[in-house]
């Protein structure tokens, strides 16, 4: 999110420290508009994303202000991206109901879920593939997948998502 905010003026050809390029095709960085978040840490649920970023166990060096987005942390499924000994360090709560997390996606007009779950959640992942593939925001590696294409033809989905839009 600090990335989005602090290059979202960078111009097409300009050396841009630890991003590869301003644009993706045809958007640039500040095209990217952040419209709901998944988290099990219960401090950040029910915030703005803006304001969650900075809660504790937070661990990114502060290097630009975020404006308010409008957008909500929303209590997402624990699944595998959460080691039972590490509940307490993140605040993963069993006890905190989750939502639908495709219908959020549905609900906010989604167009790409952005999936920065730890390396080895492999269920996790899973679980957001899926329900970003049901709301049509899925991610391409998911749609390439085998259940993935299958998922894709029986709603007469392309098999990967390479147009979608930005918000």
């Amino acid at each position: 999110m600090q990335g989005v905010e602090f290059y979202k003026n960078v111009e097409k050809d300009e050396d841009i420290p630890g991003v590869m390029h301003a644009y993706f095709g045809d958007y640039h960085i500040r095209d990217v508009k952040f419209v709901a978040a998944f988290e099990v840490n219960k401090e950040k649920i029910g915030k703005d994303i803006s304001e969650a970023i900075w809660v504790k166990p937070n661990c990114c060096a502060k290097f630009s202000d975020v404006p308010k987005t409008g957008a909500k942390v929303y209590a997402g499924p624990i699944s595998d991206g959460v080691a039972p000994h590490m509940y307490e360090a993140f605040q993963a709560d069993k006890s905190i109901e989750t939502v639908d997390v495709a219908q959020i996606l549905k609900d906010s007009d989604a167009d790409m879920l952005i999936n920065y779950l730890p390396v080895g959640s492999a269920k996790g992942t899973q679980i957001y593939a899926q329900a970003a593939h049901s709301s049509t925001a899925y991610p391409s590696s998911f749609a390439a997948s085998p259940s993935g294409r299958r998922g894709s033809r029986r709603r007469g989905c392309p098999s990967q998502a390479t147009t979608s839009k930005v918000r």
